[in-house]
């Protein structure tokens, strides 16, 4: 599904108004009456008022009557709701964001889920996805790699730096073309460099189709450039668990 049609949170369109933003603020520090929230925020009595009732329609703030004085009312920021709207909010941008533990990814039939990561060489970025993925889900997914024009042997670097950073051995591996998996069923195909995108193959299956734009690393940048590719990994394990079988750009 394309993200640019997705509605926003409630949250997110409750809390993104300014002013509303400030009265949420505000009442975070404890509960104020409305003349003290209007003279608090620098606006209107009724400009208030309005954000006021928008903020309690939306379960987020509460009026209780004064004891003292049963003309006049107090408004409190429930924050517990607030808490959990926020967390919902994470969960709506991005499955890793979802809080509790995330849940190992697995296809609905509890078949392996199918990566293939593709960079123009196939001697650094890829190989290194590839190596990451599968170190971090074991068995539980089935990832490769392979490049638009493959180069003849891997990067030295690459199989250093994972066998140094992360105790991965790669050696003897060597890259594959890309037109050699275009028969092959992916439930994911991962493009790692931006030449790689614009060349990549149709596939036979159509998989669920992403872009990450990682820099070629140099020589000195081989330890940045896995940390960056482990990090996208991290975060791509509750998106395998958590998307289907159908085609996508993201």
């Amino acid at each position: 599904m394309d993200g640019s049609n997705r509605e926003r949170p409630a949250f997110v369109r409750l809390a993104a108004h300014p002013l509303r933003w400030r009265l949420l603020t505000t009442l975070a520090t404890g509960d104020h009456r409305v003349r003290e929230l209007v003279a608090l925020v620098g606006e209107p009595q009724n400009l208030v008022s309005y954000h006021l009732r928008l903020l309690r329609d939306g379960g987020l703030v509460t009026a209780t009557r004064s004891s003292f004085d049963g003309r006049d009312s107090y408004y409190h920021l429930d924050l517990d709701r607030c808490a959990d709207a926020l967390a919902a909010t994470g969960s709506a941008l991005h499955p890793a964001l979802r809080p509790g533990p995330r849940p190992e990814p697995a296809t609905p039939s509890g078949s392996r889920i199918s990566v293939l990561f593709v960079c123009t060489g196939n001697s650094a970025r890829s190989p290194v996805a590839e190596a990451l993925l599968r170190h971090r889900t074991g068995d539980r997914v089935h990832a490769t790699s392979a490049g638009t024009r493959p180069q003849p042997h891997l990067h030295p670097d690459t199989a250093r730096v994972l066998r140094d950073t992360f105790g991965i051995d790669i050696a003897g591996q060597r890259p594959r073309a890309v037109d050699t998996m275009r028969q092959h069923r992916f439930d994911h195909v991962i493009t790692l460099c931006d030449k790689a995108r614009e060349a990549l193959p149709e596939f036979e299956h159509e998989p669920r189709r992403a872009h990450w734009s990682v820099p070629e690393p140099g020589t000195d940048h081989f330890h940045r450039t896995a940390a960056d590719i482990d990090t996208r990994i991290r975060h791509l394990l509750p998106v395998l668990d958590t998307t289907h079988h159908e085609p996508t750009e993201a």
